[in-house]
């Protein structure tokens, strides 16, 4: 059974794995392969652990017999503080299908429902994959649009908005 809880120290280094290998499935074809084959976990713990958490986010892990399958990290929008923000959201890709996805989002959703109207999100407009879920999940893109450029590459990748409005009793 998969447990929903906040994240900890002892997380810190299986989330960056899991967030590696999430970012090679599921931006294969999307970003760069030179920016996908270069990413190191050692790298992405290194930056959650020097970075300070914003004030008023969150990160939850999905954990399933003592192994953390997902992740969900989440705030205040870094643009707006009237909106809350799932800042990244990721399942090991042996766990695509199983529903992990959709306990994270649920379980955001449910934390920023308190204390914001509308939730938000920014997707590379190129990963439909994601795209299909975040509908599915009740999200719709809001007409935002931006460039990202993925750490260590060169790439201005259009990503796209996604929202829906927080209304406490929708879930």
């Amino acid at each position: 059974m998969v447990e929903i809880r906040e994240l900890t120290d002892a997380d810190i280094d299986p989330v960056a794995a899991l967030h590696v290998r999430a970012w090679q499935a599921g931006y294969a074809g999307i970003v760069p392969a030179e920016v996908l084959d270069a990413l190191d976990p050692a790298r992405f713990a290194a930056r959650r652990r020097r970075q300070p958490t914003p004030s008023g986010a969150h990160t939850l892990v999905a954990e399933e017999d003592g192994v953390v399958v997902g992740f969900a990290s989440f705030g205040p929008d870094r643009s707006e503080e009237r909106a809350g923000e799932l800042y990244a959201i990721y399942v090991d890709p042996e766990h695509w299908e199983a529903g992990v996805g959709g306990r994270l989002i649920a379980a955001a959703r449910d934390a920023l429902t308190p204390h914001f109207a509308q939730l938000r999100l920014w997707v590379l407009e190129d990963n439909h994959r994601a795209r299909r879920f975040y509908e599915r999940h009740g999200l719709a893109p809001d007409g935002a649009r931006d460039f990202y450029t993925p750490p260590g590459g060169t790439a201005e990748l259009p990503e796209i908005r996604y929202a829906m409005r927080l209304e406490p009793g929708d879930h």
